[in-house]
């Protein structure tokens, strides 16, 4: 059934809402954990599930993202059929760019029915999870499905940014919301909702099939969650499968993000400092692979002041100095440096921050390439920090800008 599928992974999304880390990258290609990134995590549960033929449609700033999956991703062999090759629009159906997830698919139907697959299998590029799909696939053959909807159980006010799922004994949705004032609870929880985590398998007959007929109805939105699932509910065999489960190779800690925003992404890195983090990047058989630039070992050094410098609770990236500073609760990416007295707390750094002697820099997120002059305070006046012109998320992280430079007066 592997051979038989074709993978299509959505990545061209603008990520507005995580500005300024996509002023100049596609979100799929926002780094994450101080080495990967996001793209990585389906793209791993992709190689890990079995599945080498894989479309990556991406659109908007997606330079960043290529160049990525060019260093990182070309490991499958084409000559026996494997591949992960990214498709950019092409305007083959009109004079428009993708104008939803659907409409993505279908101004590429030409490549779907090229390939002869008989399943096709929708992904984000913008999550954060670890999942076995080839056990999702396995349940859709076995429900002779026309379409399977992978869910996770949310809380009702969490349900409100999904689409929501009413099923029926035998997982057989038979009603589909998409981002409700007033989600529908789980029978028998009142608590809790089923909610779609935007992963779909079609029969790739019916999806072709209702591509177009959703690209010929006037004001649809030419969206999965809005028009196609809820469309094919009375019509087709369409099925939930509930993350989480027994079935697959993949140990289940049900963590899944979107981390589509300043704070949910500040807060995805938060939760792989806990002491048992909900994320297992540990797990030996199912590694999350990326691009390894040839960098140094990390060190921790004393400093000019003869200070050592300390670690407490951190994710180091390769080739990262601590030279007598202090890092606590941090993640940081390659080649960042934190010298002599310096103090970062609840932050994260991308590659190539380097943070001079004496700065504090407290529940920030600095992008790659910035330099942070000599005791300048991040994250400590967010008056301060507006006139800077960074950005301070709901919840009060600060961001600061890829490659910005600051003023002769800071510091």
């Amino acid at each position: 059934m592997l051979d038989d599928t074709l993978t299509i992974l959505l990545a061209g999304g603008v990520g507005s809402r995580l500005h300024p880390l996509t002023q100049d990258r596609a979100k799929p290609a926002v780094p994450f954990a101080g080495k990967y990134r996001i793209i990585d995590f389906p793209l791993s549960n992709c190689l890990h599930s079995g599945l080498r033929r894989i479309l990556v449609l991406t659109q908007y700033k997606s330079h960043s993202l290529q160049k990525h999956l060019r260093d990182g991703w070309s490991i499958f062999n084409p000559e026996i059929g494997e591949y992960v090759t990214t498709i950019p629009p092409q305007m083959r159906t009109g004079d428009s760019w993708y104008s939803g997830t659907a409409d993505a698919i279908y101004q590429n139907l030409f490549l779907l029915e090229r390939s002869r697959a008989k399943y096709c299998l929708v992904l984000s590029g913008d999550h954060v999870y670890r999942m076995d799909y080839a056990a999702l696939l396995a349940f859709h053959q076995e429900q002779k499905a026309d379409c399977t909807v992978a869910c996770m159980e949310v809380s009702l006010d969490e349900a409100r940014e999904f689409g929501v799922m009413g099923v029926d004994a035998q997982q057989r949705i038979v009603e589909f919301q998409e981002k409700p004032e007033n989600p529908k609870p789980i029978p028998g929880d009142p608590r809790h909702a089923l909610a779609s985590m935007g992963i779909y398998v079609f029969s790739t007959d019916v999806l072709c099939e209702e591509l177009r007929r959703d690209h010929a109805e006037p004001g649809s939105r030419n969206d999965f969650g809005r028009n196609i699932i809820p469309h094919m509910i009375d019509k087709r065999r369409v099925f939930e499968y509930r993350f989480g489960g027994k079935s697959g190779r993949v140990s289940q800690d049900r963590y899944w993000r979107d981390v589509g925003t300043i704070d949910a992404y500040y807060e995805a890195h938060m939760d792989l400092l806990k002491p048992i983090p909900p994320l297992d990047l540990y797990q030996p058989d199912w590694a999350i692979r990326t691009y390894h630039g040839q960098n140094p070992p990390a060190r921790l050094v004393p400093g000019a002041s003869g200070s050592d410098g300390q670690l407490i609770d951190s994710m180091l990236g390769a080739g990262t100095l601590i030279v007598g500073g202090c890092v606590r609760r941090s993640v940081l990416s390659a080649r960042a440096e934190v010298h002599d007295g310096a103090i970062v707390e609840n932050s994260i750094l991308l590659q190539g921050v380097k943070v001079g002697p004496g700065c504090v820099v407290r529940n920030a997120i600095i992008d790659k390439s910035v330099t942070v002059p000599a005791n300048t305070q991040i994250g400590v006046d967010p008056v301060n920090d507006r006139v800077r012109g960074f950005t301070i998320s709901e919840k009060g992280i600060t961001v600061v800008p890829k490659a910005f430079c600051f003023a002769p007066t800071d510091g």
